[in-house]
């Protein structure tokens, strides 16, 4: 068996583990979201390195839901300087200057996204959202996170600074796949974070066609009558959204 087909086998029976252990946990935050969006409130997505691959995941996607506010800045996420935003991550400093421009409040949900869950950005950030009254969502890696000491002034992990906790089920390190000179290779956190994520949205949208409140979703601009409705819905959004339009 080749590591290509050894990768697919790690990350299919993840994704069968996921369903079946995180099933409980995504509905709730589909509940979470939705009385959320019902109540006009914003959800918030925050992830540092690849994490913030994740953040993105939902935002401005077809098919995804127009209420996602990503809390952005170039120097925690790669393509300025990648070990850099390694560094960065780990900075308690982040905290005012995030919260500036992303004023998180009651009745607003937080997606924090880190794998480790041991750095400051991501756990500070999720503790004073819950201090505002925000509903935070972590998703980590319970496997990793629980091996590892926090990185932090509050000495807590992602995890213990969260209302919600999604596990993508990922090994240590993340990387899945072992070879004979010892190297680990395969990570699983973003292919599996995506997953989830996307499982919740689905389920979102149904609850809001069963409870009767309006959830707006982004069509494919890429899909005849698609630029109109994406357009009626940034019109909407642009002024709370910073970078959707």
């Amino acid at each position: 068996m080749s590591a290509i087909d050894t990768y697919f086998e790690n990350l299919s029976a993840l994704i069968v583990r996921t369903l079946d252990t995180q099933k409980d946990a995504m509905e709730a935050a589909a509940r979470h979201i939705a009385a959320c969006l019902k109540n006009g409130g914003m959800v918030y997505t925050f992830g540092t390195g690849h994490g913030h691959l994740l953040a993105l995941e939902i935002f401005y996607r077809a098919g995804g839901m127009a209420r996602i506010c990503p809390i952005l800045d170039e120097k925690l996420m790669l393509h300025i300087s990648a070990a850099g935003s390694t560094l960065e991550e780990r900075r308690e400093q982040w905290l005012p200057i995030l919260l500036e421009r992303y004023p998180i409040k009651a009745g607003d949900v937080l997606i924090s996204i880190s794998n480790s869950g041991r750095n400051a950005v991501p756990v500070l950030l999720a503790k004073e959202a819950q201090k505002r009254g925000a509903f935070v969502i972590a998703l980590t890696s319970m496997n990793h996170t629980t091996a590892v000491t926090s990185r932090n002034s509050l000495n807590l992990r992602l995890f213990e600074a969260a209302d919600l906790i999604l596990d993508n089920g990922g090994v240590l390190g993340d990387a899945s796949v072992a070879f004979a000179d010892g190297a680990m290779v395969g990570p699983t956190s973003t292919a599996v974070g995506a997953a989830l994520l996307q499982a919740i949205v689905c389920r979102v949208k149904e609850l809001s066609l069963e409870e009767g409140f309006e959830a707006d979703f982004f069509k494919s601009s890429n899909v005849d009558g698609g630029d109109e409705w994406n357009d009626r819905l940034i019109a909407r959004y642009a002024g709370i959204i910073p970078g959707l339009a």
